[in-house]
């Protein structure tokens, strides 16, 4: 997606033109409320139809996505042929039991289930649990022969302390809590930038504050607008010299201040200053930027900027962009999230 055709302007532009028609009679706001919740109830049949696709993953215990046709190595800490389960939402949270973040380290970061009965023969269903000695460089099965089928599914389970990245600036560095059980695709082409060693050309180029819509903690504030400005900071994350293919969408939860988050495929993406649940389920979220750096996103969102129109929506272009780097965060950075 190119910078000026923005998905997630277009979208917020759309619905504020149809609130307004909504609103420009007093005797429709029974009729609106209903509408609202009619969409709310079609969301939760359009997400369970998601799941029984294989699109997304809904369980008590929060995301449980993999990757299909992959085979990650590691220690074993749980053998296959001796423990089984029906699919492999099963076996990813029999990982997170593991790592609970009670009783000190994961015992378990990555799960591998066969549920291809035909690649899988009489090992369908094995579920093996283990341990990666580097869990931002996961061991994975090399030399598989160009058509063959994989009938292994693997995932990887971030604990506390773990799966931190860093988006370095020269205003600072965010630290990002990435998320392979919701957005395993994501995570794992953000793995690939790490081992790069270098992300030429990835950079935030548009900046926006929270303005007079919401406060300081995100939360939007009553009779206000959405903006404009939209409360975020947007780049992209294509290191220049490499081929980027498109990423699926993943899992799409309400945004919230911190979620970091594609437009569309990517590899343009936002950091949210926000609260934006007027966005709906729109965009992939593949990390959370911690707390404490807020205010880092802060501080680039305060940066000069110019106006632009982007698709007939107002919004504003920094000055100057920012460059960053992606980089490896030692487990000693303390996780609040």
């Amino acid at each position: 997606m190119g910078r000026r055709n923005n998905g997630l302007n277009s979208v917020l532009a759309h619905r504020l033109i149809l609130l307004f028609v909504c609103l420009a009679s007093g005797g429709l706001v029974y009729a609106l409320l209903s509408a609202v919740l009619a969409n709310g109830r079609s969301r939760v049949s359009d997400f369970g139809r998601l799941v029984d696709e294989g699109m997304a993953v809904q369980n008590e215990g929060g995301c449980c996505r993999g990757i299909e046709n992959l085979e990650l190595w590691g220690s074993a800490v749980k053998w296959g042929s001796e423990f089984k389960f029906n699919n492999s939402e099963g076996c990813c949270n029999a990982c997170k039991s593991m790592c609970s973040g009670k009783d000190g380290p994961c015992l378990c970061d990555t799960w591998v289930f066969c549920g291809d009965r035909k690649a899988c023969g009489s090992k369908f269903g094995e579920c093996w649990l283990k341990k990666q000695k580097d869990s931002l460089a996961p061991e994975r099965q090399e030399g598989v022969p160009p058509g063959e089928v994989v009938g292994w599914t693997s995932g990887l389970i971030f604990g506390k302390g773990e799966g931190i990245i860093g988006l370095e600036t020269e205003h600072g560095t965010l630290h990002i809590k990435l998320l392979p059980d919701c957005a395993p695709h994501s995570v794992a082409y953000i793995l690939e930038l790490l081992s790069l060693h270098h992300c030429a050309g990835c950079q935030f180029y548009r900046a926006e504050s929270r303005g007079q819509s919401w406060d300081s903690e995100g939360n939007h504030i009553e009779n206000a607008g959405f903006g404009p400005p939209y409360a975020l900071i947007q780049g992209t994350l294509e290191a220049q010299g490499t081929a980027f293919n498109k990423l699926p969408v993943e899992d799409c939860p309400i945004l919230r201040r911190g979620s970091v988050a594609w437009i569309g495929s990517g590899p343009e993406f936002f950091v949210s200053l926000a609260d934006h649940s007027e966005w709906k389920h729109e965009y992939t979220v593949f990390g959370s930027v911690l707390p404490e750096d807020m205010h880092i996103a802060e501080k680039i969102s305060s940066l000069p900027t110019i106006a632009d129109v982007w698709n007939n929506v107002n919004v504003t272009v920094l000055k100057k962009p920012v460059p960053l780097l992606v980089r490896r965060i030692q487990k000693s950075h303390v996780d609040e999230i």
